[in-house]
Protein backbone atom coordinates (compact mmCIF):
# COMPACT_ATOMS: atom_id res chain seq x y z
CA UNK A 1 0.00 0.00 0.00
CA UNK A 2 1.59 3.34 -0.98
CA UNK A 3 2.18 6.00 1.60
CA UNK A 4 -0.69 8.40 2.19
CA UNK A 5 0.44 12.02 1.68
CA UNK A 6 0.33 14.18 4.78
CA UNK A 7 -1.96 17.18 4.96
CA UNK A 8 0.97 19.59 5.33
CA UNK A 9 3.74 18.90 2.78
CA UNK A 10 7.14 18.83 4.45
CA UNK A 11 8.62 20.89 1.61
CA UNK A 12 6.68 23.88 2.96
CA UNK A 13 7.81 23.36 6.54
CA UNK A 14 11.46 22.56 6.04
CA UNK A 15 12.69 26.08 5.08
CA UNK A 16 11.16 27.44 8.28
CA UNK A 17 12.75 24.75 10.43
CA UNK A 18 16.12 25.26 8.78
CA UNK A 19 16.11 28.90 9.90
CA UNK A 20 16.27 27.64 13.49
CA UNK A 21 19.18 26.19 15.40
CA UNK A 22 19.16 22.44 14.58
CA UNK A 23 18.63 21.33 18.17
CA UNK A 24 15.85 23.87 18.71
CA UNK A 25 14.18 22.73 15.48
CA UNK A 26 14.48 19.14 16.67
CA UNK A 27 12.59 19.84 19.89
CA UNK A 28 10.02 22.09 18.19
CA UNK A 29 9.20 19.37 15.66
CA UNK A 30 8.83 16.65 18.27
CA UNK A 31 6.72 18.81 20.57
CA UNK A 32 4.45 19.73 17.65
CA UNK A 33 4.04 16.07 16.71
CA UNK A 34 3.17 15.21 20.30
CA UNK A 35 0.63 18.02 20.55
CA UNK A 36 -1.09 16.96 17.33
CA UNK A 37 -1.16 13.38 18.55
CA UNK A 38 -2.60 14.35 21.93
CA UNK A 39 -5.32 16.41 20.23
CA UNK A 40 -6.25 13.54 17.94
CA UNK A 41 -5.08 15.41 14.84
CA UNK A 42 -3.15 12.46 13.52
CA UNK A 43 -4.09 13.38 9.96
CA UNK A 44 -1.21 15.83 10.03
CA UNK A 45 1.36 13.17 10.78
CA UNK A 46 -0.16 9.74 10.22
CA UNK A 47 1.42 7.81 7.39
CA UNK A 48 -0.19 4.69 5.99
CA UNK A 49 2.73 2.65 4.75
CA UNK A 50 3.11 -0.60 2.88
CA UNK A 51 2.26 -3.72 4.84
CA UNK A 52 5.34 -5.89 4.76
CA UNK A 53 5.50 -8.24 7.76
CA UNK A 54 8.88 -9.73 8.59
CA UNK A 55 10.05 -11.87 11.49
CA UNK A 56 13.42 -11.23 13.09
CA UNK A 57 14.77 -12.07 16.56
CA UNK A 58 11.51 -13.92 17.17
CA UNK A 59 9.62 -10.63 16.82
CA UNK A 60 6.94 -10.02 14.19
CA UNK A 61 7.43 -6.60 12.61
CA UNK A 62 4.48 -5.08 10.67
CA UNK A 63 7.03 -3.55 8.31
CA UNK A 64 10.84 -3.51 8.33
CA UNK A 65 11.28 0.28 8.65
CA UNK A 66 12.29 1.47 12.11
CA UNK A 67 13.21 4.72 13.79
CA UNK A 68 16.86 4.76 14.82
CA UNK A 69 17.91 5.72 18.33
CA UNK A 70 18.77 9.34 19.05
CA UNK A 71 15.61 11.11 17.92
CA UNK A 72 13.69 10.38 21.13
CA UNK A 73 16.29 9.93 23.84
CA UNK A 74 13.94 9.78 26.84
CA UNK A 75 10.85 8.15 25.37
CA UNK A 76 8.90 11.41 25.51
CA UNK A 77 7.36 11.09 22.05
CA UNK A 78 6.67 7.38 21.55
CA UNK A 79 2.98 7.66 20.69
CA UNK A 80 3.44 10.55 18.27
CA UNK A 81 6.27 8.79 16.47
CA UNK A 82 4.26 5.57 16.28
CA UNK A 83 1.58 7.43 14.32
CA UNK A 84 4.06 8.04 11.50
CA UNK A 85 3.97 4.45 10.30
CA UNK A 86 7.19 2.94 11.62
CA UNK A 87 7.34 -0.83 11.93
CA UNK A 88 9.31 -0.39 15.13
CA UNK A 89 10.70 2.41 17.27
CA UNK A 90 14.03 2.60 19.09
CA UNK A 91 14.42 5.14 21.89
CA UNK A 92 17.55 6.26 23.77
CA UNK A 93 20.49 6.19 24.14
CA UNK A 94 19.81 6.21 27.88
CA UNK A 95 22.36 6.01 30.71
CA UNK A 96 22.04 5.01 34.38
CA UNK A 97 22.22 8.60 35.64
CA UNK A 98 20.99 11.80 33.99
CA UNK A 99 23.64 13.74 32.09
CA UNK A 100 23.61 16.95 30.10
CA UNK A 101 25.83 15.82 27.26
CA UNK A 102 28.36 18.03 25.52
CA UNK A 103 28.14 21.85 25.42
CA UNK A 104 25.97 23.51 22.80
CA UNK A 105 26.06 24.07 19.89
CA UNK A 106 26.39 20.34 19.27
CA UNK A 107 24.29 19.67 16.18
CA UNK A 108 25.02 21.02 12.70
CA UNK A 109 23.41 20.72 9.27
CA UNK A 110 25.18 20.28 5.96
CA UNK A 111 22.15 20.82 3.68
CA UNK A 112 24.07 20.53 0.41
CA UNK A 113 25.08 17.01 1.39
CA UNK A 114 21.86 16.09 3.22
CA UNK A 115 24.01 15.41 6.26
CA UNK A 116 24.14 16.16 9.97
CA UNK A 117 27.03 16.37 12.39
CA UNK A 118 26.29 15.86 16.06
CA UNK A 119 28.32 15.66 19.22
CA UNK A 120 25.39 15.35 21.60
CA UNK A 121 27.17 13.09 24.08
CA UNK A 122 24.31 10.88 25.32
CA UNK A 123 22.33 13.78 26.78
CA UNK A 124 19.37 12.19 28.58
CA UNK A 125 17.36 12.30 31.78
CA UNK A 126 18.45 8.90 33.03
CA UNK A 127 17.01 5.42 32.78
CA UNK A 128 14.41 5.89 35.53
CA UNK A 129 12.78 8.77 33.63
CA UNK A 130 12.78 6.78 30.40
CA UNK A 131 11.13 3.79 32.08
CA UNK A 132 8.41 6.04 33.53
CA UNK A 133 7.75 7.49 30.06
CA UNK A 134 7.54 4.03 28.50
CA UNK A 135 5.04 2.96 31.12
CA UNK A 136 2.81 5.93 30.27
CA UNK A 137 2.93 5.38 26.51
CA UNK A 138 -0.08 3.81 24.78
CA UNK A 139 2.05 2.26 22.03
CA UNK A 140 2.07 -1.52 22.09
CA UNK A 141 4.17 -2.18 19.01
CA UNK A 142 7.81 -3.22 18.87
CA UNK A 143 9.92 -0.92 21.05
CA UNK A 144 13.70 -1.04 21.21
CA UNK A 145 15.52 0.64 24.07
CA UNK A 146 19.10 1.73 23.41
CA UNK A 147 21.42 1.73 26.43
CA UNK A 148 24.83 3.30 27.07
CA UNK A 149 27.24 4.29 29.80
CA UNK A 150 27.65 7.59 31.59
CA UNK A 151 30.48 9.82 30.38
CA UNK A 152 32.04 9.83 33.86
CA UNK A 153 32.13 6.03 34.03
CA UNK A 154 35.57 4.69 33.06
CA UNK A 155 35.69 1.87 30.55
CA UNK A 156 36.83 -0.64 33.17
CA UNK A 157 33.51 0.01 34.96
CA UNK A 158 31.37 0.26 31.81
CA UNK A 159 29.89 -3.21 32.26
CA UNK A 160 28.26 -2.04 35.49
CA UNK A 161 26.46 0.78 33.64
CA UNK A 162 25.24 -1.49 30.85
CA UNK A 163 24.00 -4.15 33.27
CA UNK A 164 22.24 -1.53 35.39
CA UNK A 165 20.37 -0.24 32.35
CA UNK A 166 19.67 -3.77 31.14
CA UNK A 167 18.06 -4.61 34.48
CA UNK A 168 15.91 -1.47 34.45
CA UNK A 169 14.61 -1.61 30.88
CA UNK A 170 14.34 -5.37 30.35
CA UNK A 171 10.67 -5.86 31.17
CA UNK A 172 9.65 -2.75 29.18
CA UNK A 173 11.45 -3.47 25.90
CA UNK A 174 10.75 -5.64 22.87
CA UNK A 175 14.50 -5.67 22.28
CA UNK A 176 17.49 -3.90 23.82
CA UNK A 177 20.22 -2.20 21.78
CA UNK A 178 23.68 -1.75 23.31
CA UNK A 179 25.50 1.36 22.09
CA UNK A 180 29.27 0.91 22.13
CA UNK A 181 29.90 2.94 18.99
CA UNK A 182 29.05 6.60 19.53
CA UNK A 183 32.06 8.80 18.71
CA UNK A 184 30.87 11.43 21.19
CA UNK A 185 31.66 9.66 24.48
CA UNK A 186 35.40 9.48 25.16
CA UNK A 187 36.92 6.03 24.56
CA UNK A 188 33.51 4.39 24.14
CA UNK A 189 34.51 2.79 20.84
CA UNK A 190 37.34 0.96 22.61
CA UNK A 191 34.63 -1.41 23.86
CA UNK A 192 34.16 -2.73 20.31
CA UNK A 193 37.20 -5.00 20.26
CA UNK A 194 39.35 -7.51 22.09
CA UNK A 195 38.98 -8.41 25.73
CA UNK A 196 36.75 -5.40 26.39
CA UNK A 197 34.13 -6.58 23.91
CA UNK A 198 34.44 -10.21 24.96
CA UNK A 199 33.92 -9.35 28.64
CA UNK A 200 31.00 -7.04 27.92
CA UNK A 201 29.19 -9.56 25.72
CA UNK A 202 29.76 -12.33 28.25
CA UNK A 203 28.28 -10.22 31.05
CA UNK A 204 25.34 -9.11 28.92
CA UNK A 205 24.50 -12.64 27.87
CA UNK A 206 24.66 -14.01 31.40
CA UNK A 207 22.40 -11.25 32.72
CA UNK A 208 20.03 -11.59 29.75
CA UNK A 209 19.49 -15.27 30.56
CA UNK A 210 18.97 -14.52 34.25
CA UNK A 211 16.37 -11.88 33.40
CA UNK A 212 14.67 -14.20 30.92
CA UNK A 213 14.12 -16.71 33.71
CA UNK A 214 13.10 -14.01 36.18
CA UNK A 215 10.49 -12.43 33.90
CA UNK A 216 9.56 -15.60 31.98
CA UNK A 217 10.16 -13.64 28.75
CA UNK A 218 13.16 -13.56 26.47
CA UNK A 219 14.11 -10.06 25.29
CA UNK A 220 16.63 -9.98 22.41
CA UNK A 221 19.83 -7.96 22.68
CA UNK A 222 21.39 -6.18 19.67
CA UNK A 223 24.83 -4.55 19.53
CA UNK A 224 25.32 -1.29 17.62
CA UNK A 225 28.68 -0.90 15.88
CA UNK A 226 30.57 1.91 14.17
CA UNK A 227 31.42 2.29 10.48
CA UNK A 228 34.99 3.34 11.31
CA UNK A 229 36.55 -0.05 11.97
CA UNK A 230 40.11 -1.20 11.38
CA UNK A 231 40.71 -4.02 8.87
CA UNK A 232 39.86 -7.35 10.42
CA UNK A 233 37.67 -5.91 13.15
CA UNK A 234 34.39 -6.74 11.42
CA UNK A 235 35.25 -10.43 11.33
CA UNK A 236 36.38 -10.35 14.96
CA UNK A 237 33.19 -8.61 16.04
CA UNK A 238 31.04 -11.02 14.03
CA UNK A 239 32.63 -14.07 15.66
CA UNK A 240 32.31 -12.66 19.18
CA UNK A 241 28.68 -11.65 18.66
CA UNK A 242 27.84 -15.11 17.36
CA UNK A 243 29.81 -16.92 20.05
CA UNK A 244 28.05 -15.01 22.83
CA UNK A 245 24.68 -15.59 21.17
CA UNK A 246 23.76 -11.96 20.69
CA UNK A 247 20.45 -11.63 18.86
CA UNK A 248 21.28 -8.98 16.24
CA UNK A 249 23.80 -6.36 15.21
CA UNK A 250 22.92 -2.79 14.21
CA UNK A 251 25.19 -1.38 11.51
CA UNK A 252 26.10 1.41 11.65
CA UNK A 253 26.41 4.40 13.95
CA UNK A 254 27.68 7.78 12.74
CA UNK A 255 31.14 8.23 11.22
CA UNK A 256 34.10 10.42 12.15
CA UNK A 257 35.15 10.46 8.49
CA UNK A 258 34.51 13.58 6.42
CA UNK A 259 35.01 11.99 3.01
CA UNK A 260 33.10 13.93 0.38
CA UNK A 261 32.04 16.84 2.59
CA UNK A 262 35.25 18.62 3.63
CA UNK A 263 34.57 21.39 1.11
CA UNK A 264 31.29 22.29 2.83
CA UNK A 265 30.89 24.94 5.54
CA UNK A 266 30.67 23.33 8.95
CA UNK A 267 32.20 20.02 7.92
CA UNK A 268 35.15 20.52 10.26
CA UNK A 269 32.91 20.44 13.34
CA UNK A 270 33.75 17.60 15.70
CA UNK A 271 31.23 14.79 16.07
CA UNK A 272 29.59 11.98 14.19
CA UNK A 273 28.50 12.52 10.59
CA UNK A 274 25.19 11.03 9.49
CA UNK A 275 22.97 11.32 6.46
CA UNK A 276 23.62 10.74 2.78
CA UNK A 277 27.47 10.77 2.90
CA UNK A 278 27.36 7.77 5.24
CA UNK A 279 25.17 5.56 3.07
CA UNK A 280 27.89 3.88 1.01
CA UNK A 281 30.22 3.13 3.91
CA UNK A 282 27.36 1.84 6.05
CA UNK A 283 26.25 -0.50 3.27
CA UNK A 284 29.83 -1.69 2.76
CA UNK A 285 30.02 -2.60 6.45
CA UNK A 286 26.71 -4.48 6.18
CA UNK A 287 28.04 -6.43 3.20
CA UNK A 288 31.25 -7.43 4.97
CA UNK A 289 29.47 -8.09 8.25
CA UNK A 290 26.82 -10.28 6.65
CA UNK A 291 29.49 -12.33 4.92
CA UNK A 292 31.38 -12.77 8.18
CA UNK A 293 28.25 -13.71 10.10
CA UNK A 294 27.12 -16.25 7.50
CA UNK A 295 23.58 -16.30 8.86
CA UNK A 296 24.55 -16.58 12.51
CA UNK A 297 22.59 -13.46 13.47
CA UNK A 298 20.58 -10.79 11.65
CA UNK A 299 21.74 -7.31 10.69
CA UNK A 300 19.69 -4.15 11.17
CA UNK A 301 20.87 -1.66 8.55
CA UNK A 302 21.08 2.03 9.34
CA UNK A 303 23.12 4.91 8.00
CA UNK A 304 22.39 7.47 5.31
CA UNK A 305 19.01 6.26 4.09
CA UNK A 306 17.42 9.21 2.28
CA UNK A 307 15.41 7.33 -0.38
CA UNK A 308 13.91 3.94 -0.98
CA UNK A 309 16.83 2.69 -3.08
CA UNK A 310 19.19 3.19 -0.14
CA UNK A 311 17.10 0.80 1.94
CA UNK A 312 16.89 -1.68 -0.94
CA UNK A 313 20.69 -1.67 -1.19
CA UNK A 314 21.04 -2.40 2.52
CA UNK A 315 18.64 -5.33 2.25
CA UNK A 316 20.59 -6.60 -0.75
CA UNK A 317 23.78 -6.27 1.30
CA UNK A 318 22.36 -8.55 3.97
CA UNK A 319 20.23 -6.46 6.32
CA UNK A 320 16.81 -7.76 7.33
CA UNK A 321 15.49 -4.55 8.91
CA UNK A 322 16.40 -0.91 8.31
CA UNK A 323 16.27 2.26 10.39
CA UNK A 324 16.09 5.95 9.49
CA UNK A 325 16.79 9.19 11.32
CA UNK A 326 18.81 11.90 9.56
CA UNK A 327 16.94 11.34 6.31
CA UNK A 328 13.76 12.45 8.06
CA UNK A 329 15.33 15.86 8.65
CA UNK A 330 15.85 16.40 4.92
CA UNK A 331 13.01 14.37 3.39
CA UNK A 332 10.29 14.53 6.04
CA UNK A 333 7.78 11.86 7.11
CA UNK A 334 7.18 10.80 3.50
CA UNK A 335 10.54 9.04 3.63
CA UNK A 336 9.01 6.33 5.82
CA UNK A 337 6.50 5.38 3.14
CA UNK A 338 9.11 5.51 0.38
CA UNK A 339 11.41 3.20 2.31
CA UNK A 340 8.55 0.86 3.22
CA UNK A 341 7.55 0.63 -0.45
CA UNK A 342 11.11 -0.30 -1.42
CA UNK A 343 11.26 -2.91 1.33
CA UNK A 344 7.91 -4.35 0.28
CA UNK A 345 9.12 -4.73 -3.30
CA UNK A 346 12.36 -6.33 -2.11
CA UNK A 347 10.54 -8.89 0.01
CA UNK A 348 8.09 -9.63 -2.79
CA UNK A 349 11.13 -10.57 -4.87
CA UNK A 350 12.72 -12.44 -1.94
CA UNK A 351 9.85 -13.96 0.06
CA UNK A 352 12.10 -16.57 1.66
CA UNK A 353 13.89 -13.79 3.55
CA UNK A 354 10.80 -12.52 5.37
CA UNK A 355 11.59 -14.80 8.31
CA UNK A 356 15.18 -14.74 9.52
CA UNK A 357 16.34 -18.12 10.78
CA UNK A 358 19.77 -17.84 12.27
CA UNK A 359 22.31 -20.57 11.66
CA UNK A 360 23.59 -22.10 14.89
CA UNK A 361 26.59 -24.43 14.59
CA UNK A 362 26.19 -27.31 17.05
CA UNK A 363 28.77 -30.01 16.41
CA UNK A 364 32.25 -28.55 16.63
CA UNK A 365 34.06 -27.83 19.88
CA UNK A 366 33.23 -24.43 21.33
CA UNK A 367 35.98 -21.93 22.18
CA UNK A 368 37.06 -22.00 25.79
CA UNK A 369 36.22 -18.70 27.45
CA UNK A 370 36.23 -18.41 31.21
CA UNK A 371 32.89 -17.29 32.52
CA UNK A 372 31.39 -17.37 29.05
CA UNK A 373 27.61 -17.90 29.26
CA UNK A 374 27.65 -19.44 25.81
CA UNK A 375 29.43 -22.45 27.31
CA UNK A 376 28.52 -22.12 30.98
CA UNK A 377 26.37 -24.69 32.74
CA UNK A 378 22.70 -23.93 32.26
CA UNK A 379 23.21 -21.88 29.09
CA UNK A 380 21.28 -22.73 25.92
CA UNK A 381 23.26 -24.96 23.61
CA UNK A 382 20.66 -25.75 20.96
CA UNK A 383 18.88 -23.67 18.40
CA UNK A 384 16.25 -21.40 19.94
CA UNK A 385 12.96 -20.57 18.17
CA UNK A 386 13.66 -18.95 14.83
CA UNK A 387 17.08 -20.59 14.56
CA UNK A 388 18.37 -23.24 12.18
CA UNK A 389 20.91 -25.67 13.62
CA UNK A 390 23.56 -26.83 11.16
CA UNK A 391 26.52 -29.17 11.30
CA UNK A 392 29.95 -27.75 10.71
CA UNK A 393 30.91 -31.13 9.29
CA UNK A 394 29.00 -30.30 6.12
CA UNK A 395 31.49 -29.27 3.41
CA UNK A 396 29.38 -26.37 2.15
CA UNK A 397 29.08 -24.64 5.51
CA UNK A 398 31.13 -21.49 6.28
CA UNK A 399 34.28 -22.05 8.29
CA UNK A 400 35.82 -20.00 11.08
CA UNK A 401 32.64 -19.67 13.11
CA UNK A 402 32.43 -19.78 16.88
CA UNK A 403 30.15 -22.77 17.54
CA UNK A 404 28.14 -23.70 20.59
CA UNK A 405 28.56 -27.02 22.38
CA UNK A 406 25.63 -29.41 22.18
CA UNK A 407 24.72 -31.75 25.04
CA UNK A 408 21.98 -34.29 25.61
CA UNK A 409 20.57 -32.13 28.40
CA UNK A 410 20.75 -28.86 26.49
CA UNK A 411 17.00 -28.53 25.99
CA UNK A 412 16.38 -28.99 29.72
CA UNK A 413 19.01 -26.37 30.49
CA UNK A 414 17.44 -23.74 28.26
CA UNK A 415 15.40 -21.17 30.22
CA UNK A 416 11.66 -21.49 29.70
CA UNK A 417 11.49 -17.96 28.30
CA UNK A 418 13.98 -18.90 25.61
CA UNK A 419 11.74 -21.73 24.43
CA UNK A 420 8.70 -19.47 24.07
CA UNK A 421 7.93 -16.94 21.38
CA UNK A 422 9.24 -13.45 21.92
CA UNK A 423 6.50 -10.83 21.63
CA UNK A 424 6.26 -7.03 21.61
CA UNK A 425 5.35 -5.06 24.69
CA UNK A 426 2.01 -5.98 26.19
CA UNK A 427 -0.49 -3.65 27.87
Amino acid sequence: MPATPSIMPYALVRPLLFKLDPENAHHLTLNTLRTLNNWGLDGFIHKRVAECPVEVMGLKFPNPVGLAAGLDKNGDYIDALAAMGFGFIEIGTVTPRPQGGNPRPRMFRLPAAEALINRMGFNNEGVDTLVANVRRARYRGILGINIGKNATTPNDKAIDDYLYCLNRVYEHASYIAVNISSPNTKNLRDLQSGDALNSLLSALRMRQLELADQHDRYVPVAIKIAPDLEPGMIGEIADLLAHHRMDAVIATNTTISRNGVLHLPGAVELGGLSGAPLVSRSTEVITELSAALAGRLPVIGVGGITRGTDAWNKLEAGATLVQVYSGLVFRGPGLIGDVADACQYYYEQNPDKRVFKRVVPVTAEAPETAGDPATAEGAPATAAPGELAISLDEPDQPQGVAPEQATDSAADATPAALRSDTSPRQP
